[in-house]
C-alpha cells in the first residue's frame, strides 16, 4: 500500500530537509489534512504487482494479467499495464532489479514509479496521473494479455516519444508475427508524444497475448490504441 503525497506536504518535507523555503501555515495545515485523508485505507494505492512478486512468483513461473484488457474499437492499452510475472516471461528488461548482495547492483525501475519490477517507468507530463515505459533498450519486450471482442483487422496507434529516429518495434500474437520493422520517429523530446499507425493488424477474437518487441530502443512508449479498420 502507498499513501499519496500532495504538493503542500511535499513543500513541508522539503523545508524540513533544507531543500526549500518555509511554507505558509495555511499550506502546512492543508497539506497535513490532505495527507491524513490519503492515509485512510480506502484511499491508499494498492500495488498488486508487489504482492504478486512476493506471494506468487517465487512458486509460479506463469505470467498473469495486470488487468484484463477488453479490446474493442478505440480501446486504449496503457504500456505500463503489461502482464505480471518474472523477467523473461511477462516482460524482458536488460537491467531488471536493484540487486546489492552480488556486489554488482543494478538499477531496476529507473523511474521508480508505478510498478516495482525491472521495467523502467516514468511519470508523463502531458496527462494527469499518467505514466509511460521509458529508457527502452535493444531487445527488451512487454507482454499483454488481451481479450479481443471482435475478430477483425485493426490499426494500432502507438504513442511514442524520442529524441532521434533510431527505434524499431515488432508486434506478435503468440507465435504469429503481426507487424515488424515499425520505425519510431524523432518527436522532439522524451515527453513530446506522437502517434504512429500500424495498419492491417489481424486479430482473432478472444483471449490472447500481445507482445511488443523493441528491436532497437532509444524511445519511450505511452499507449497503444486499437482502431477497427473500416
Amino acid at each position: 500500500l502507498e499513501i499519496k503525497s500532495n504538493l503542500n506536504y511535499d513543500a513541508v518535507a522539503n523545508y524540513l530537509n533544507g531543500k526549500g523555503d518555509k511554507p505558509k501555515e495555511s499550506n502546512v495545515y492543508s497539506g497535513l489534512l490532505e495527507l491524513a485523508t490519503y492515509a485512510k485505507l480506502q484511499s491508499n494505492t494498492y500495488h498488486k504487482d508487489v504482492i504478486d512478486a512476493m506471494m506468487r512468483q517465487p512458486f509460479d513461473a506463469a505470467a498473469i494479467p495486470y488487468k484484463m484488457h477488453l479490446i474493442k474499437d478505440s480501446s486504449l492499452l496503457h504500456a505500463v499495464e503489461y502482464d505480471m510475472g518474472r523477467n523473461g516471461i511477462a516482460y524482458y528488461d536488460t537491467d531488471t532489479a536493484d540487486y546489492r548482495t552480488s556486489g554488482k547492483p543494478g538499477v531496476g525501475n529507473r523511474g521508480g514509479v508505478f510498478r516495482n519490477d525491472g521495467v523502467d517507468i516514468r511519470k508523463s507530463t502531458n496527462l494527469y496521473d499518467s505514466y509511460h515505459v521509458s529508457d527502452i533498450e535493444d531487445g527488451e519486450w512487454l507482454q499483454f494479455t488481451i481479450d479481443v471482442a471482435k475478430k477483425g483487422v485493426y490499426t494500432l496507434q502507438l504513442s511514442v516519444a524520442a529524441i532521434s529516429a533510431n527505434g524499431n518495434i515488432s508486434l506478435s500474437e503468440g507465435t504469429k508475427t503481426l507487424a515488424k520493422n515499425i520505425t519510431v520517429p524523432a518527436t522532439g523530446g522524451w515527453d513530446n508524444w506522437q502517434s504512429i499507425n500500424v495498419k492491417n493488424v489481424a486479430l482473432p477474437a478472444g483471449k490472447q497475448t500481445l507482445k511488443i518487441m523493441f528491436i532497437k530502443g532509444g524511445f519511450n512508449l505511452q499507449s497503444i490504441k486499437f482502431i477497427i479498420a473500416k
